[in-house]
């Protein structure tokens, strides 16, 4: 009715002026409410508290809010930077190629080095045996021999940085390092496992050998570096190896002299597994046995003459095997002395010859022997598990190195009272039953710690 009666600019107007006089008596009466809560209550401040007070409430809405803001920039950002990324949930449908998509499988030389200078583990060292006795001498704490005839020694091994090419690869180099760790706990042995590719030119074979120059330079209160292949197992849990035997010697591999030095078969040792001790010899065979590795030309020229001077090689690349039996059969009068090829026990034991014979074992003889009776060593060589292709059949390996560990791990779990039950199994059954004097009946069976200590070991 108002509208009809006005021009079209004063019914705006007017309209105005009712929609802010109904704002103003809201505010008043809500100002009214607020004096009248805070006097009843005793609350009514000065003006500084009152900004104080609307300060508060500011900062607790700005509190309230940061995280929904943080959260969604985040969102935001992940959405702008992913890339299409997937969103699933599941680890079998994710393709891990995506978070190795920018690996260069050791392509890239971390140092670059004149090709024109021979290959080398870096620079010369020629007075190692003097700076390690100064630095024993002034860390005693640090002790090179745990007691009088047992040394200090780190176990090391170790595999690619990147998953296994096939999908169980990863279970079985984390069944073998479970059973290293088994081990080196029984023994009183340091334990190293390494991921990373020190130099990638010293790939595959051969990329151990800037790893143990390392890790010798290092560690000084290390006495030996034991190497081992993550495809080896230890399957006698008892067995100490005789370190007196080995006081006046630098290097122990499994191996046989008549094959090395008479015959000179590429076979007639092992690097699979084999102790190193912390000296200058060391370091300096290490120097020695390095210019085969690098890839490439090198490394395939190299090759070439294994085959041609080496018993019974086929035709391939150079590998530190091979070129460690070459420098022993063609160095014999510098390095032969300190070396020491062990064949009593098993430093390192085929798996072909052992494995379908462990029932055998089990039922004739027991743990602390480490020779053929009960091999300290079951090393599956040619097997390949994290590869996509070996030299044998895949479901045959599988199923042998599943008989390796539960051997090897039975030693283990009949200290707690139990046992797979059999080799072929993933399951455990009771041995014994629990009882209020545990030690006693462990001390009986010769189950207590360091490694069976009780157990009666023969060399006959």
């Amino acid at each position: 009715m108002l509208e009809r009666c006005l021009s079209p600019r004063r019914a705006r107007q007017m309209q105005r002026l009712l929609r802010n006089g109904k704002l103003t008596l809201l505010c008043l009466f809500l100002t009214v409410i607020v004096l009248r809560a805070n006097l009843g209550a005793g609350k009514f401040g000065t003006p500084e508290q009152d900004l104080n007070d609307i300060r508060e409430t500011f900062s607790y809405i700005r509190r309230r809010a940061e995280p929904r803001r943080v959260l969604e920039e985040a969102r935001q950002t992940f959405t702008a930077t992913d890339n299409g990324a997937s969103d699933t949930n599941s680890y079998a449908d994710f393709d891990i190629k995506r978070i190795i998509a920018d690996e260069d499988d050791g392509d890239e030389v971390v140092y670059k080095r004149d090709p024109n200078q021979p290959y080398s583990l870096g620079p010369k060292i020629s007075n190692w045996d003097q700076q390690r006795a100064e630095w024993l001498k002034k860390n005693p704490n640090f002790r090179n021999f745990v007691a009088p005839n047992k040394p200090r020694v780190l176990l090391v091994t170790g595999s690619s940085p990147k998953p296994c090419e096939n999908p169980v690869g990863d279970h079985y180099l984390l069944k073998s390092i479970k059973n290293k760790i088994d081990y080196c706990r029984l023994h009183g042995i340091e334990i190293f496992y390494n991921f990373a590719l020190l130099d990638a030119e010293m790939s595959g074979f051969w990329a151990k050998l800037p790893l143990l120059r390392k890790l010798l330079l290092s560690h000084p209160e290390v006495e030996f570096i034991w190497w081992m292949d993550s495809d080896a197992m230890f399957t006698d849990m008892a067995f100490e190896l005789p370190w007196e035997r080995y006081k006046d010697h630098n290097f122990v591999m499994h191996g046989w002299n008549e094959m090395i030095y008479d015959q000179r078969n590429w076979i007639g040792l092992n690097t699979g597994s084999f102790l190193l001790r912390n000296c200058q010899w060391s370091l300096d065979i290490l120097d020695t046995w390095a210019p085969m590795g690098p890839k490439g030309k090198i490394r395939d020229e190299a090759g070439e003459l294994l085959t041609r001077e080496l018993k019974d090689r086929p035709v391939f690349e150079a590998d530190d095997q091979s070129a460690m039996v070459y420098i022993l059969t063609t160095q014999r009068e510098k390095w032969a002395e300190k070396v020491y090829l062990e064949s009593a026990y098993y430093l390192h034991g085929y798996w072909g010859i052992l494995v379908d014979r462990y029932e055998e074992m089990i039922e004739n003889y027991h743990p602390g022997l480490g020779d053929h009776r009960w091999p300290l060593v079951t090393h599956f060589v040619g097997c390949k598990p994290c590869g996509k292709f070996g030299d044998y059949s895949v479901e045959r390996c599988l199923k042998q190195m599943d008989r390796a560990h539960n051997f090897a791990d039975n030693q283990i779990l009949q200290m707690y009272g139990f046992t797979h039950k059999s080799l072929a199994s993933r399951k455990v059954k009771r041995t014994r039953n629990e009882t209020s004097n545990p030690l006693e009946v462990q001390d009986e069976l010769g189950l207590l710690h360091p490694a069976f200590k009780a157990v009666k070991v023969s060399a006959s």
